[in-house]
């Protein structure tokens, strides 16, 4: 399996911020205020994440020795990371996307106001859910074998 590439995130939240924001052209009048703390669950996830990677990150680096990491449970932490920074990077598109949309219209529309601030911790809470997701696959690694010398 390789690593999350940066490219893969920057498509998947440029894809998101582009599809929200035409969504937003059309239907933004019609919608319900943004709740200010939506974004917040992502904050949730990433500290799930943070924990995992720091349990599994001694125990495959071997400063925990007493309980070593089943190739499975490195495998789903594998796939939760990955999971986690998508999520994240298409939340982060979509935020951005909100963002874009209300901030020039705030002075205008009074949900537009509150909406930004809505939009800015969501954002904020994406970027720590790609941060909590990158650290859990980079801490999946196991480390390089040491290299045991000559006996001639």
């Amino acid at each position: 399996m390789k690593f999350t590439r940066p490219r893969d995130l920057v498509i998947a939240g440029l894809l998101a911020a582009v599809v929200l924001y035409v969504i937003l052209q059309s239907a933004y009048g019609s919608m319900p205020p943004l709740p200010t703390l939506a974004g917040v669950t992502l904050v949730v996830i990433a500290a799930v994440d943070v924990v995992l990677a720091f349990s599994l990150r001694s125990r495959i680096r071997g400063t925990r020795r007493d309980k070593p990491v089943e190739a499975l449970t490195a495998a789903r932490a594998v796939a939760l990371a990955k999971a986690s920074s998508v999520l994240g990077a298409i939340m982060l598109g979509a935020w951005v996307g909100v963002f874009v949309y209300v901030f020039p219209k705030r002075s205008d529309v009074v949900a537009a106001g509150n909406d930004t601030s809505s939009a800015v911790i969501g954002a904020l809470c994406a970027a720590a859910l790609i941060a909590a997701g990158l650290w859990l696959e980079h801490c999946c690694k196991t480390p390089d074998e040491p290299k045991e010398p000559d006996d001639r």
